[in-house]
């Protein structure tokens, strides 16, 4: 036992334990996937308990895959209104200046769910199945490989001992700033994009017939049922509807690296950095959105990074797998990190089940279909969200002295460089199967 901790044991007699360090979307996706396959699991989570109410984070884009796998581990997912229609997808053009909208492309064929981050993981926690146990306040220290299985150490946040557990497999779904990664690809480094995004949830509860919405339902009136982009000269926004009321709304801005402390790639804003934030949106931006960033409480700010393609997602001899933000740490402008981790847990769970949770062999076998499934989708995912993102920050991509200007953009441009479907494997990715694995 690490460090004279305790010893945490799980599982029936015979069945095989995944542990899944993490325990945000992506760890609890893979914790129902493995369960699914009839494992039991683990999961290690520092927080010391889960976020109360769909209050914390976000919002995020679901597409119609992830929307079929969380409807078969969230009861009555999709059937409710925990989503809103993101059917279409649209860009615009913005003149600063005259604070003029003109249409760049279209997509009436979208066909995404807006969630808010919040309620998708309370609604996912809420539904676990008895096989998986959440260690919550249980904050991941390190792991052992061995050629029986895996133990993972964890400090125990409010006490402070350690505590081992002892799996056959260590799902690392640690998000991207991944300890596991990190020992396992020591070089591979987070590269800073090149721009940081302002965010904020517009609560309008109460506030429809308000100046403030009554603008932004005018400016903007698919609300509801559309993702809007608008790009202005070196900059772009994303505005779309959530459930009960809300507004998500992001706005990409260029600079310097900000330093950062700890692990998160979030910066609680200042007073001045707000003020200074909302003249400007004053400046860019027409006077409706102007308003609703400026009514919005208590914006924040994303560093935006993304990492080069992993080389493998599975090691320790097929005992470790990555999944989630851990596996493929990436901008957000395709709206990939919530669908890629979703793809992830319902590949490792389905090359889990194809390998029986008796087979000895089973964790070695199935991480390597795992492996050769994602790999090749997440890796050609986070370049095209890369080169998006550039492209709609007006930053230079493929060698070009200068970056795309949206102000002489062509529908013909548009088409080509900034529809959301242009994602590779938009429409689905191959499962293990597919790839000739048995």
């Amino acid at each position: 036992m690490a460090g004279g901790g305790l010893h945490f044991a799980v599982g029936e007699m015979g069945k095989k334990v995944a542990v899944v360090v993490g325990g945000s979307v992506a760890g609890l996706a893979c914790a129902h996937a493995a369960a699914g396959a009839g494992w039991d699991v683990v999961v290690l989570e520092k927080a010391a308990a889960p976020a109360a109410g769909g209050g914390t984070g976000a919002g995020l884009g679901l597409d119609a895959r992830s929307m079929e796998t969380l409807a078969s581990w969230i009861p009555g997912w999709g059937l409710d209104t925990a989503t809103l229609p993101l059917a279409v997808d649209l860009n615009r053009a913005t003149d600063s200046e005259t604070k003029a909208a003109r249409t760049l492309v279209r997509d009436d064929g979208f066909g995404f769910r807006a969630a808010h981050w919040g309620d998708l993981h309370r609604r996912l926690h809420e539904a676990l199945p008895p096989a998986v146990a959440v260690l919550w306040g249980h904050q991941f220290l390190s792991f052992e490989a061995h050629g029986g299985g895996v133990v993972a150490t964890a400090r125990v946040v409010r006490t402070g001992e350690t505590v081992d557990v002892t799996g056959d497999l260590l799902v690392a779904a640690d998000g991207a700033a991944s300890s596991i990664r990190r020992r396992l690809l020591p070089d591979l480094k987070l590269r800073y994009a090149g721009y940081c995004a302002w965010r904020g949830v517009f609560d309008f509860a109460g506030k429809e017939s308000s100046d403030t919405m009554t603008g932004i339902r005018r400016a903007y009136p698919e609300l509801g049922n559309c993702l809007y982009f608008d790009l202005a000269h070196k900059t772009h926004t994303v505005l779309y509807e959530l459930p009960r009321s809300r507004l998500n709304w992001l706005w990409y801005t260029n600079g310097p690296e900000p330093e950062l402390t700890g692990s998160s790639v979030t910066i609680e804003a200042t007073d001045v950095m707000v003020a200074r934030m909302r003249e400007e949106a004053e400046r860019v931006w027409c006077p409706e959105l102007a308003r609703l960033v400026r009514d919005t409480a208590a914006p924040f700010v994303n560093v935006i990074y993304d990492a080069d393609p992993l080389p493998r997602l599975s090691w320790a001899s097929g005992r470790v797998a990555l999944a989630g933000d851990a596996a493929h740490p990436t901008t957000p402008h395709g709206l990939r990190s919530t669908n890629m981790s979703v793809a992830d847990a319902r590949e490792l769970g389905r090359c889990l089940a194809r390998w029986g949770a008796e087979e000895p062999a089973a964790p070695a076998r199935a991480l390597a279909e795992y492996e050769v499934a994602r790999l090749p989708v997440v890796a050609a995912q986070v370049m095209h969200a890369r080169r998006l993102g550039r492209v709609k920050q007006g930053l230079p991509v493929d060698g070009e002295a200068e970056g795309f200007d949206v102000r002489k953009a062509t529908e013909e441009d548009a088409v080509h460089l900034l529809r959301q479907r242009s994602m590779p494997f938009f429409g689905d990715a191959p499962a293990a199967a597919d790839d000739g694995c048995v």
